[in-house]
């Protein structure tokens, strides 16, 4: 198990060093650069002050011995300067992450066990009322445009009933916990309603095909009570196929919630990628999006891992 770990985690390091050049590219190869920028806001900018800058931030240097100096600098843990913010990048990117944290952690585990809870009752019968009041949620929750979905419940919950914030994190007076809450509310839901669809549909699907197997039917044969099958013989290996969809989703949710996070005005790491990406911030997104590309990869590993855990036939070697 040491050894897999081990050996994965050198992988995933391999992946990141060949994303980085990748990412660090494609935003060089766009067209435009930081210069050209400040040149737009300050007509007065000369080009030969615009050539000199250039020179002095190394912008005039090939592609490749910039990124060569980046990774000089990322090693020794210095990943740059903002230039959308003015700061340094892991100061702009602790406060992102921490509120994407907290919106998709809490959104991710109300969705899969809303995931749970009704693709497991869905698939106990199949083509029942249940069976159908659930696939129709979930093709509903499948279909139904984030954005649209957002509007709807500011509408309803700022608008209408007044019981919630529109928008933000927290009141101009800095409220404490029970504020913040209120703010992240709206946010979550609509967050774990356009994901639970997608869970559910999985989740039923594995369960209908694991109930169906002959030691299921055997189980059943030697008088097991159907609590008993459902949860200990059919439900655990039903999973399997399922934490791939999940962990394949996880990091994907954490740095592409972003209609969310624009919808309801939360500074997450969404919203930081696409603005640095667009302010051709070149330090803040290629790290934005090599930490999304982190986590998704230790979410790869902790689904590998979780394999073991639910089957003991299941060897990581």
């Amino acid at each position: 198990m040491t050894r897999f770990v081990f050996r994965r985690l050198g992988q995933a390091l391999i992946v990141l060093l060949v994303m980085s050049f990748v990412i660090y590219g494609l935003i060089g190869l766009m067209p435009g650069d930081p210069i050209d920028t400040m040149m737009a806001g300050n007509p007065g900018m000369t080009p030969e002050i615009a050539a000199q800058m250039r020179k002095i931030y190394g912008l005039d240097q090939p592609l490749v011995l910039r990124y060569g100096h980046w990774m000089a600098d990322a090693v020794h843990g210095d990943f740059g300067f903002s230039r959308t913010h003015s700061v340094p990048v892991l100061e702009v990117l602790g406060p992102a992450l921490l509120q994407t944290s907290k919106l998709m952690l809490v959104s991710f585990v109300l969705s899969v066990v809303i995931a749970l809870v009704f693709g497991v009752a869905a698939a106990l019968r199949p083509g029942g009322a249940l069976d159908n009041t659930v696939s129709l949620l979930a093709f509903a929750g499948i279909s139904v445009p984030v954005f649209w979905l957002a509007l709807v419940m500011i509408l309803l919950f700022s608008v209408t009933l007044h019981w919630l914030p529109a928008s933000g994190t927290q009141t101009l007076e800095g409220g404490g916990f029970v504020d913040q809450f209120r703010h992240l509310l709206m946010p979550v839901v609509t967050l774990a309603l356009a994901t639970a669809g997608h869970f559910t549909r999985y989740v039923r699907a594995s369960m209908i095909e694991t109930l169906r197997l002959d030691y299921v039917r055997t189980a059943r044969a030697k008088g097991a009570d159907e609590t008993r099958v459902v949860l200990i013989h059919a439900f655990r290996n039903a999973l399997i196929p399922v934490v791939t969809v999940i962990a394949l989703s996880f990091g994907s949710l954490f740095s592409g919630a972003l209609i969310t996070e624009t919808m309801f005005a939360q500074p997450g790491m969404g919203k930081m990628i696409y603005d640095a990406i667009l302010g051709n911030d070149y330090n803040l997104a290629l790290v934005g999006l090599l930490f999304a590309t982190f986590v998704t990869l230790i979410s790869n590993l902790i689904a590998d891992l979780a394999y073991g855990w639910l089957d003991p036939r299941i060897v990581l070697t």
